[in-house]
């Protein structure tokens, strides 16, 4: 037991004495680097750099698009769609609320987080839906007044190994 303590001891000295990366945790927010949002506005200019002077590369026009967050410079953030494509955004135009875009074809939400579940509704690409809860495997979604779950890997907005309740 004693050998055990001095294990978890040691252990526990590494882990809090190591910092984490700068990759890991954005400087302006200390929230996790990169991470997913939502667009909260129905039009977002997209820079080319974190600032007002910077010139506008693209508009989304898409309130509720989830969007990654993968750098972060005073009230600015760097973004990407779900085809890989970003730019600056001032953090105003950002929600925290989660959403995700079906990717392809046809998603069946069911009943249940099992293929076997009954059928609630059945999303086409490009729909977004609210993210609920997630499990390894599955998420819980709602849109347009169905609520129900779905496999993670069909959907863009959530990371494959991340889990909520």
């Amino acid at each position: 037991m004693r050998r055990f303590c001095q294990i978890l001891h040691f252990f526990l000295i590494i882990v809090l004495t190591v910092p984490a990366s700068a990759s890991d945790i954005g400087p302006i927010t200390n929230l996790p680097l990169p991470r997913f949002v939502s667009l909260k506005a129905s039009e977002g200019n997209v820079r080319r750099g974190p600032s007002l002077t910077h010139r506008i590369d693209w508009v989304f026009q898409r309130r509720d698009m989830p969007l990654k967050v993968t750098a972060e410079h005073g009230h600015w953030r760097r973004v990407e769609d779900r085809d890989g494509m970003g730019g600056w955004i001032h953090y105003s135009l950002l929600s925290g609320t989660r959403t995700v875009v079906v990717e392809k074809h046809t998603l069946t939400l069911r009943s249940q987080p099992e293929i076997a579940a009954s059928s609630i509704a059945v999303l086409e690409a490009g729909v977004i839906a609210r993210l609920g809860e997630c499990g390894p495997e599955w998420c819980k979604l709602n849109s347009g007044g169905y609520k129900g779950w779905a496999p993670k890997n069909r959907v863009w907005g959530v990371a494959a190994d991340e889990l909520r309740e």
